[in-house]
């Protein structure tokens, strides 16, 4: 998760344009990492049929609604129980933690991720892990708890963790050092450089690439992707947040997928059905099937 905004089918601009479907995949692929149950300031809740089925026109047939504060993840165990077309994630947000904590919340916020992530459509830890923007030098000694017994749950359950890091790009690649990643561990909305991203390949990590690879200024992060093997790529909106060009500044929604997955396959110099294919089966080696 990136940022509090909204992630519901075509949503205006600030230049008043309504996004409108792209074309549609030649082979199916899953978006990686959403979140239908945040609405932007001054938007309406996402209607989740809705944006599933458009989604779906457009080849983009499953996904994985991530929920990381407990009203989130309470709503993602109840939507992936209603939408076959989903699968889910739980955790704290590193930017909840310390909040939790100071209100003596966290333990039983812990407790009840543990619970929900018991369902058997939950297949993922996460997002968790660390972000120095929002939360100061104060706040960094419980997120880095936090990420530690976090992916001490994902071990223990068997579960692909997924992880948010942002501006603590060393600290993320410590501490899974020290702790012992999990067999399955996926570096969500990937933001590092082509040394980090190959750091993570020798390690056996996923990249998951967003709407952000297709923005003007971020050559370092088309420098990363190139050197990512298929077998260890995914895709995903962190809808609502991080629309691709030619949309950015619209609220995202899964149904754009499609535009990151061609920006994807140009910079990796791979025909569109190939990439499709990978990402289709790298996700399900990830998950499971849906």
């Amino acid at each position: 998760m990136a940022d509090p905004t909204s992630s519901d089918a075509p949503a205006r601009t600030g230049h008043g344009r309504v996004p409108t479907a792209p074309d549609p995949l030649p082979i199916p692929v899953v978006d990686n990492h959403t979140h239908l149950d945040i609405a932007r300031e001054g938007e309406d809740a996402p209607d989740v049929a809705a944006a599933v089925a458009l989604a779906a026109s457009v080849g983009v047939d499953r996904m994985v609604q991530i929920g990381c504060d407990l009203p989130g993840a309470r709503f993602t165990v109840e939507v992936v129980d209603r939408h076959r077309a989903m699968l889910g994630g739980v955790a704290l947000h590193p930017n909840e933690v310390p909040r939790l904590a100071e209100q003596g919340d966290l333990p039983s916020a812990r407790a009840e991720i543990e619970a929900l992530a018991a369902h058997p459509r939950v297949r993922v830890i996460g997002e968790t892990g660390l972000d120095y923007y929002r939360t100061g030098p104060e706040g960094v000694g419980v997120q880095q708890d936090s990420f530690r017994w976090h992916i001490d749950l994902a071990k223990r359950t068997g579960k692909a963790l997924q992880i948010h890091d942002r501006d603590a790009h060393d600290d993320v690649l410590r501490i899974l050092a020290e702790e012992g990643a999990p067999e399955k561990t996926v570096l969500h909305c990937f933001s590092g450089d082509m040394g980090m991203a190959r750091e993570c390949v020798e390690r056996g990590y996923y990249l998951s690439f967003a709407g952000t690879v297709t923005f003007k200024n971020a050559k370092g992060l088309r420098d990363a992707l190139a050197v990512t093997p298929l077998d260890r790529l995914l895709v995903e909106t962190d809808a609502p947040y991080l629309t691709p060009v030619p949309w950015r500044g619209a609220t995202n929604s899964p149904f754009l997928v499609p535009l990151t997955v061609r920006a994807m396959a140009g910079v990796l110099g791979v025909a569109v059905p190939t990439l499709c294919q990978a990402l289709s089966a790298t996700s399900e080696d990830v998950y499971g099937p849906w």
